[in-house]
This record gives structure tokens, sequence and C-alpha cells, in this order.
């Protein structure tokens, strides 16, 4: 995946919950880039929410979209996790905004729609959003073998038969990760996200009765879907997920090159390191 051009003038951060706005901030910063922080209450965390500049709550659309117009930043960044808010919520703070009728049909479709919806709002107010990957490309995964390990034959194939499926549910508003082994699919990612969807493969990958050895060649992949809009929804592994991936009896972790975040890369690379466990960047199909 080709490097993305390096965006030019004033930006933006708008700050949800996690590690990443906090990286992105740090990335920014070496990179010598000029930025102010918008805080979201109650998600941001305590280190990047002492430096922001402001802070606004996640449904009041007037307040942050005055506080942009006043501000006129060249480029808007979205970075971190938030909690769906309920359909009354979204009703009520929206009202001013969007008709009762879209943004109904709005919270009652998945998360894509939800967030497409927030970038659809920030670009109808005159405001360019870039993903994180478009101005923090340091984060995103390299091509190839990350750590000591490498997979033997078997995750390879593995790694296949989760490239397919992935592809083939991308046109679904489910996850992004499938736990795979050879050609039978442990578990893939729902709404609970990639740490519950291990849970459950760490007992379905032991028999029977969820004891004994874990199945050979198990491996955790984790892509993009096609057509997603990665501004928003880009796929993310951490210390974390390599933990929990072992947990589950995984033998490696195989990520899309180019289109997903390494949370602490040193730590999550050392991580499977330590775990016997491969890590690598796959290149993206068309």
């Amino acid at each position: 995946m080709p490097a993305p051009a390096e965006p030019s003038g004033s930006l933006v951060l708008v700050a949800g919950a996690g590690r990443l706005p906090d990286l992105v901030a740090d990335s920014l910063q070496r990179a010598g880039r000029s930025f102010k922080v918008l805080a979201l209450r109650g998600f941001t965390d305590r280190r990047l929410r002492a430096r922001a500049d402001a802070t606004v709550d996640l449904l009041d659309i007037g307040g942050t979209l005055a506080i942009l117009k006043s501000w006129g930043p060249a480029v808007v960044v979205p970075a971190g996790g938030v909690a769906r808010p309920s359909p009354a919520a979204l009703l009520n703070a929206g009202a001013a905004l969007r008709n009762r009728e879209a943004l109904r049909a709005i919270a009652g479709g998945g998360d894509d729609r939800l967030l497409r919806a927030a970038l659809a709002l920030l670009e109808e107010n005159g405001h360019r959003v870039l993903g994180v990957h478009e101005v923090a490309p340091d984060l995103l995964s390299p091509l190839g073998i990350l750590g000591r390990h490498a997979p033997d034959a078997e995750a390879q194939g593995s790694v296949g038969t989760g490239q397919a499926l992935l592809a083939g549910l991308s046109p679904f508003d489910v996850g992004q990760a499938a736990v795979v082994t050879g050609d039978r699919v442990l578990a893939i990612e729902g709404p609970e996200g990639t740490d519950r969807m291990l849970a459950r493969a760490r007992g379905l990958n032991r028999r029977p009765f969820g004891y004994g050895r874990p199945t050979a060649g198990t491996v955790l992949v984790k892509l993009a879907k096609r057509g997603q809009d990665l501004r928003i929804d880009l796929p993310a592994v951490g210390p974390r997920t390599v933990r929990n991936a072992a947990a589950a009896g995984c033998a490696g972790i195989a990520v899309e090159a180019g289109r997903t975040l390494l949370i602490d890369r040193a730590e999550t690379v050392a991580e499977a390191d330590r775990r016997g466990l491969f890590l690598m960047g796959l290149e993206t199909r068309a």
C-alpha cells in the first residue's frame, strides 16, 4: 500500500477512548505537525485530556461544530473508541441537524452506519476528515514477519482460509477478525470485539469439554473490510490481543499491512516473541 500524501495545514485530533489518540498525538509531534486536541468528555484518557485545547460531550453536536468553525482546521482526524449512544440520545441530540426518520435509520443500523453518519456531518459542514492511517502511517503494520517466529505450512493454510472468509464477509456489518484452524472456522468477530471473540475461541479450540491441547495451526486473522471507511474503523492489534490469542491456542496473528494499527508496536512484537506466536503483515488483496 503506497504511503499517503502528507496533509498540510492545521489539524484537529478528535480524541476518544483508549491508547490510540495518545499514540497519534506522539506521532504528530515526532513529525513536527501543528495540531489541536478536541477531547470527548468521559472517553479521552487523563494524559491527553490534560493537554486538550477543548472538551465536548459526545452528543453536543452544535458545540463541537462551533469549536471546529472557530478553529478552522484544514483537517479533522478522529481517533479512539466511543460507546454507542442509545437511539433516544441520538434523536434528541441531532434533532436540529437531522430529521427524526433519518436518525432513526442510523440508530437502527450497525456501527458502520453510525460512524459514516458522523463523518458525513463533519463533511457537510465543510471539514476535511482524514484517518489515522493518513496522518500517522508509522503506526501501521509493515509487510512481512515482525518478530522472531514465522508460520509453518499448517498455519499458512489457516491464514489463507481466514483471508477468504473475511473477504466474503466484507459486505456485512460484522467484525474484522476470525479465528481459523485449517479449513475450520472457530469464531468470527461480532459486536463484542476481538478480545471476547478470542475468549469464545479458547473454549471451542480445546476438545472435549473445553479441555485438552489446542488444535495445531490455529491463527487469528484480522483484516479491514472491503469498502470499509478506514478513517473511522481501522483494525488494530496490541499486546492484549497477543496475550488473548495465545490463551485461545493461536500459533500466530496475521494482519493486513498498511491497513492495521499496531498499538505499542515494540511491546506487541516483544509479547508475541515471548509467547512463541508469529506476527505478520499480509499484502492487501484486491
